[in-house]
C-alpha cells in the first residue's frame, strides 16, 4: 500500500472503531437503565416498610418507605432554580429526625412557585411534633457547586445544589445521604408532581443503531475506495 493511501486508510479504520465503540457504549447505557427500571419495579411491588434504622435507608433507593420521627422546622432549606410545569420556583427541604436515631433525612416537601416575588418566601412552617410520613428514597443529584461562604446562614437557607457537606456545616445536623420525596397524599407538603423515572432505553438503542450504521456506511465507502484504487 502506498503512503498516499496509508493515512486515509488509517483514519477510516480509526473512525470506524470509534463509531463502533460509541454504539457499544450506548448499549451499555441501555443495560444500566434496564437495571434501574428493574430495581424500581422490585422496590415498589411489596408492602411499604417502616424503616427505623439509619443504615437501612442507604439500601432503599427508589423504595417507598414509612418513617417515624419529627421535622426540624427551624432548619429548613430552599432548593432554588427549579422548574415545574414551565413555572420557576423552589423545593422545600426539611430535615426529619428518625425516632431514636441521631441523623436526619432530608425530606423534599414539594414545589412552590416564586410568582414573581423572589424577595418573599411562602409560609413553610411545619409542626415539629412526632409524626409518621411516607416518602420515596432517592440518591441526591448534584447540579452546581457553591462555596459555603456564598450562602447566607439564616434559615431558611437558599441553596442551588444539594451538597450534604455544606448543608451539615451550615445546620450542624448530621444527615443520612439520601433524599426523601414526600408522598403526594401526605400532609404538610406543597406541589408534588414527582416525575417518574424514565430510563430512555429506546433512545440509547436508537443512538447505538445510528453509530453502527455510520460505521457500516464508512466501512463500505472505504472498501469502495480501496477497490477503485486496486483497479487503476
Amino acid at each position: 500500500m502506498s503512503w498516499r493511501l496509508l493515512i486515509p486508510t488509517f483514519l477510516i479504520v480509526a473512525t470506524i472503531v470509534f463509531l463502533v465503540s460509541l454504539g457499544f457504549w450506548q448499549l451499555d447505557r441501555a443495560d444500566q437503565k434496564r437495571a434501574i427500571e428493574a430495581s424500581i419495579t422490585r422496590a415498589n411491588t411489596g408492602v411499604i416498610e417502616l424503616i427505623k434504622s439509619e443504615q437501612d435507608l442507604l439500601n432503599k433507593e427508589f423504595y417507598e418507605v414509612r418513617l417515624q420521627g419529627n421535622y426540624l422546622n427551624e432548619a429548613q432549606f430552599i432548593y432554588d432554580n427549579q422548574i415545574v410545569d414551565q413555572v420557576s420556583g423552589y423545593y422545600v427541604l426539611t430535615p426529619f429526625i428518625l425516632t431514636g436515631q441521631s441523623k436526619a433525612v432530608m425530606v423534599n416537601r414539594g414545589f412552590i412557585p416564586w410568582n414573581g416575588r423572589r424577595d418573599k418566601l411562602a409560609d413553610i412552617n411545619v409542626d415539629s411534633g412526632q409524626t409518621e410520613i411516607q416518602v420515596q428514597i432517592l440518591n441526591p443529584i448534584k447540579r452546581i457547586e457553591l462555596k459555603t461562604s456564598e450562602l447566607v446562614r439564616e434559615f431558611p437557607v437558599i441553596i442551588q445544589a444539594i451538597d450534604f457537606d455544606v448543608i451539615e456545616e451550615i445546620s450542624n445536623i448530621s444527615f443520612i445521604k439520601v433524599i426523601g420525596q414526600l408522598d403526594a397524599s401526605a400532609a404538610d407538603g406543597f406541589i408534588r408532581k414527582w416525575e417518574p423515572y424514565t430510563g430512555s432505553i429506546e433512545k440509547h438503542i436508537g443512538y447505538a443503531i445510528q453509530w453502527f450504521l455510520m460505521a457500516l456506511v464508512l466501512g463500505l465507502i472505504g472498501i469502495r475506495i480501496a477497490l477503485k484504487q486496486r483497479n487503476k
